[in-house]
C-alpha cells in the first residue's frame, strides 16, 4: 500500500470533518457580510436572510449534538481533548451561548422587521466567531493521522464507529 493511500486513511475522520466545518464557516462569513442589508443584492428578504441565520443556528446544533453523543465518547476513551469538561466540550458550551444570543436576536426580528439592526447582528456574530472558528480548526487537527496516530492503530481507527 502507497504511503499516500495510507495517508488518506489516517486523515479519513479529519477530511471529513473538516468539510463540514468549512462549510459552516463559509455559511457563518456570508451571514456576517450580508448583515448590513446586501442580502437584498442577492434577491433576499430580511425574512429569507433571518431564515439563512435560523439554518446555521440548527445545523451547528445538530452537529454538536452528534459529536457529544456519539464521536466525543468513543474519542474521549483515549483522547484527552474529548473528555467532559475539556477543550472540545468547553468550546461547544460557548458556542451554544452565542447560537443562542443568536437565535434570540433573530426571534425579535422575525416578529418586528422594523427594529432589524445590521450592527446588532455583526456584533452578536462577532461575540462568538473566534471560539467557533478555533474550535472547528482544533477539531480537525486533533482528528488528522499525524494526531490520531498517537493515540491508535490504523486498524483501530477504522473500526471506530464515528
Amino acid at each position: 500500500m502507497s504511503n499516500v493511500h495510507e495517508e488518506a486513511r489516517w486523515n479519513r475522520l479529519s477530511e471529513v470533518m473538516s468539510y463540514y466545518h468549512n462549510h459552516f464557516k463559509h455559511e457563518f462569513n456570508s451571514l456576517y457580510d450580508l448583515a448590513d442589508g446586501s442580502y437584498t443584492k442577492r434577491d433576499m428578504s430580511l425574512p429569507m436572510y433571518l431564515r439563512v441565520a435560523i439554518q446555521l443556528c440548527q445545523g451547528l446544533t445538530v452537529h454538536h449534538t452528534i459529536e457529544e453523543r456519539r464521536f466525543f465518547p468513543i474519542l474521549a476513551k483515549r483522547m484527552e481533548a474529548f473528555r467532559d469538561d475539556e477543550v472540545h466540550l468547553k468550546s461547544h458550551q460557548a458556542i451554544h451561548h452565542g447560537v443562542e444570543a443568536l437565535q434570540k436576536l433573530v426571534r425579535k426580528w422575525q416578529d418586528e422587521p422594523s427594529t432589524y439592526d445590521p450592527k446588532a447582528m455583526r456584533d452578536c456574530l462577532d461575540s462568538w466567531r473566534e471560539v467557533l472558528f478555533n474550535h472547528l480548526d482544533q477539531e480537525v487537527k486533533d482528528l488528522s493521522g499525524e494526531n490520531m496516530k498517537k493515540y491508535w492503530t490504523l486498524e483501530e481507527l477504522e473500526q471506530l464507529q464515528v
